[in-house]
């Protein structure tokens, strides 16, 4: 079961759980968003179909902050925010190595081919521009605690783009080296948007879950105790 964050008449947001899925897909799986329309029907006692729109996702394997609409009208005021960035979604991931630069920016283009992405020269048709921003806030055993926020947002972007720098995330199956056990390093730890109707700023946090992150204890909190900039 999902974890409610913040809940109101036009805005739900939900902390995810690794390895759920954030919408159906062909394996027939439970989802988020099953999850949340059950949970919205069971609370309100709605008759019939309930409302509720998907703004943005996270992978399957990744957990963190996910912002749903209860309404139609706030469903398209937060995707009409993803679309000009004024939705900020930033994550923090583990990564393997401890020799990677303080800060950087590295752009690529990213190809989609069945399920798994792949970095393409520029002008290859149906690559996607992605470009991504790090911070290292501390290192320990091998491995770097990353702050992360994308300019653009990509199918499993962070995941690639890291892999490509020789710094794959800690528990990423399917572009890193590790063996199975421990949910993916990669968490979506704070979401900052304006309420779609009060017009007010507001940023949600979520403390990441599992071992590798572990380690950062005292970085995290630090982390998702700074306000918002």
């Amino acid at each position: 079961m999902f974890k409610v964050v913040y809940e109101d008449n036009h805005l739900l947001i939900a902390e995810k759980p690794p390895n759920l899925l954030t919408q159906g897909d062909a394996t027939g799986d439970v989802s988020l968003f099953d999850e949340a329309k059950a949970y919205i029907k069971d609370k309100y006692q709605k008759p019939g179909d309930v409302y509720l729109g998907l703004v943005h996702r996270l992978d399957r394997p990744v957990g963190g902050l996910v912002a749903l609409a209860r309404t139609s009208k706030a469903a398209s005021r937060l995707s009409g925010q993803l679309r000009t960035h004024a939705m900020r979604r930033e994550y923090l991931a583990v990564a393997h190595g401890a020799d990677i630069v303080p800060s950087g920016e590295c752009t690529d283009y990213l190809l989609d081919e069945n399920g798994t992405v792949r970095i393409v020269p520029g002008g290859t048709p149906g690559a996607k521009e992605a470009v991504l921003e790090w911070t290292v806030l501390g290192t320990q055993n091998e491995t770097t605690l990353l702050h992360i926020r994308l300019q653009t947002g990509r199918k499993h972007q962070i995941r690639v783009q890291l892999a490509k720098l020789g710094h794959p995330i800690v528990q990423d199956m399917r572009y890193g080296v590790d063996s199975p056990g421990e949910p993916i390093a990669l968490w979506g730890a704070k979401l900052t948007l304006t309420h779609p109707t009060k017009k007010e700023a507001m940023t949600f946090s979520s403390k990441p879950q599992g071992k590798a992150f572990a380690a950062f204890d005292t970085e995290i909190d630090r982390f998702l105790s700074e306000d918002d900039t």
